[in-house]
């Protein structure tokens, strides 16, 4: 359809020729058959419609152009057949443009890898890449799965998965996702996820759900369309009757053919989605998007969300019989069977000192608390002190000592005697007091902090933020239930990016995870994912989500507003229905290219 305005505009320029040369019954001929494709293309689609039980105002384009050919008004009908092909053509072309940021995404899936055997390089399929495997990623090539840098350094480009426009070096043992580039020399990676479940996997299952998706405000323009019909085929009827002239009925329903209505918001909607994916926000769809610009309570996590989530080892306890190196050791091990921040810093504290680490077996992980399981034929638990004591079957042959409040600690028992308990802090992001006054003047009145630490760590995060409210010591199902009791305030949005986070992401009217570290659970419960990790653009992605709202709804009531003024006009006989065509497709014009400003900052 969206091709079909050529052959029409062929049909109406020889039709002209013929009528100004005298050949006016041919160039009726002409201009009616120009006409009939259109006409049923177009009732194909009305039929495929209803089926389904949608009703738009495609009808009104059906019922004028055959009106118009009934009335013997060729012209005019060839006129509404051009510009309704034409509307659909500029439509098309809005929602591809819109789309450009989105579906570049899906251009960069890597399809094969070259993998390190014992018989040398080997390219290989992504698909039969596992955890452990040592791949080698040539210069311009893009990451097939996540991994670690096994490297010296690598030099990689986040642009097209991030939004930002300058190349980051990694380290050793520094992680990198699938999706980015490679643009220095060539390095060694060695997967830690197999394709399916590495982040440019989600990403794209998100992208393509992004597209299918239907928003709240453009089900709502389908019900209005419903309501415009209605009053399309009222005036109609009435200036028929009113004057006896069947014309002025005609020219009634060619001014309402199409309708700015079905055009501007859908448009709108995705130029937000599509513009908000440039800044390396993933939106799921136009119902996210708009819960988005509602939300009124933000309930925040704090580790990898307010603060870094790159926590460090700054202290260690050990008791007398136990070595500090041995206590971390254990306690890295077992936490490579988990993706919580905290568990990344013991890791990455056991490499720094060189420790070498072993396979835990027989793990079980109690989310947002601690995990245990076997190291070396030793029983090891890792997790905060309420989670230890669980554990402890011997009681400690010292007094522990205490920590600053502002740090996190983590017990480590082994065969049940507290063995350690290791401290870490995570600072504050930098621009988390300028993020939270951001959210607040884009409507968010209320911010709790909900977060699975103790009241004293979390505390002076709430003083310095001056936050509304803290929720500390939280298992999943008690951010869950927070979620759920902020509601009596207003729509909430969830913000987290760990594992624990996912159930009160999903129950969340709508869930952000911050997702720039490939956090699988949290994104694919999230409606939106930060792939960046900064959480300002967070407030970017409101702003965005009030533009293109306040753009669709600016576009609704100025088209429709001039729409039914023109209809008026030709119920009273002052717009004939070639002239009513060609206004209703400059009013088509005008609002798809205003929608289109929602592409923009």
């Amino acid at each position: 359809m969206s091709r079909s305005w050529r052959p029409r505009l062929a049909g109406l320029a020889a039709g002209l020729m013929l009528y100004f040369i005298g050949g006016r019954g041919s160039a009726s001929f002409v201009w009616g058959f120009a006409t009939l494709p259109v006409l049923l293309s177009l009732l194909v689609q009305i039929v495929t419609s209803l089926r389904r039980g949608d009703a738009g105002l495609d009808i009104i384009a059906a019922i004028s152009m055959s009106a118009a050919l009934i009335f013997r008004e060729p012209l005019a009908a060839n006129v509404v057949a051009l510009m309704y092909a034409g509307g659909q053509f500029l439509e098309n072309y809005a929602e591809r443009r819109a789309r450009l940021e989105m579906t570049a995404l899906l251009g960069r899936v890597a399809r094969t890898a070259m993998l390190h055997t014992e018989d040398g390089l080997r390219e290989v399929d992504i698909d039969s890449i596992k955890p452990g495997d040592r791949l080698l990623i040539r210069k311009g090539e893009v990451l097939p799965v996540d991994g670690r840098i096994a490297s010296t350094s690598a030099q990689i480009d986040t642009s097209a998965l991030t939004g930002e426009s300058m190349p980051v070096r990694l380290s050793a043992d520094d992680e990198a996702l699938s999706g980015m580039m490679g643009i220095g020399s060539s390095f060694d990676l060695i997967a830690t996820r197999p394709a399916a479940e590495s982040a440019y996997a989600g990403i794209v299952r998100l992208v393509e759900a992004a597209q299918q998706s239907k928003a709240p405000a453009v089900r709502m323009a389908d019900r209005y369309a419903l309501w415009f019909l209605a009053l399309t085929l009222l005036l109609a009827g009435g200036a028929w009757i009113w004057s006896g002239d069947p014309i002025r009925a005609l020219a009634v329903l060619v001014v309402a053919t199409p309708c700015p209505l079905i055009l501007a918001v859908p448009v709108a909607i995705i130029a937000g989605i599509s513009r908000a994916a440039k800044l390396g926000v993933l939106v799921k769809g136009g119902d996210a998007l708009e819960a988005l610009g509602r939300a009124r309570v933000a309930v925040l996590d704090k580790t990898g969300t307010l603060t870094h989530g790159h926590a460090e080892l700054t202290d260690t306890w050990v008791a007398p019989t136990f070595d500090a190196n041995e206590v971390l050791r254990l306690a890295a091990s077992l936490d490579q069977a988990s993706t919580h921040v905290m568990a990344q810093a013991l890791i990455q504290a056991a490499h720094a000192r060189s420790l070498q680490l072993s396979t835990p077996t027989e793990v079980d992980e109690m989310a947002g608390a601690g995990l245990s399981g076997v190291v070396d034929g030793r029983r090891v638990a890792v997790g905060g002190s309420a989670f230890a004591k669980s554990h402890i079957t011997l009681p400690p042959n010292r007094v522990t000592p205490r920590f600053p409040s502002s740090t996190a600690t983590i017990d480590v028992v082994v065969d049940g005697t507290l063995a350690g308990i290791l401290v870490l802090s995570d600072p504050l992001r930098t621009d988390a007091a300028s993020v939270i006054d951001r959210l607040r003047k884009a409507g968010i009145d209320r911010i709790v902090l909900a977060t699975g630490d103790r009241a004293a760590v979390a505390r002076p995060i709430v003083d310095q933020l001056r936050l509304d409210e803290l929720r500390s010591d939280l298992s999943p199902q008690a951010k869950v239930d927070v979620v759920l009791a902020a509601r009596a305030a207003g729509p909430v949005m969830m913000v987290g990016d760990g594992v624990n986070d996912a159930p009160a992401l999903a129950v969340a009217d709508v869930g952000v995870a911050m997702g720039a570290r490939g956090a699988a659970a949290s994104s694919e419960s999230a409606d939106v994912v930060l792939l960046v990790d900064r959480l300002d653009r967070l407030a970017d992605a409101i702003g965005i989500s009030h533009r293109s709202a306040k753009i669709a709804l600016q576009s609704v009531v100025v088209g429709l507003g001039l729409s039914i003024l023109a209809m008026i006009a030709a119920a009273l006989g002052y717009l004939p229905p070639l002239q009513g065509a060609l206004l209703q497709e400059a009013i088509d014009v005008a609002v798809i290219l205003n929608a289109l400003r929602a592409l923009r900052g």
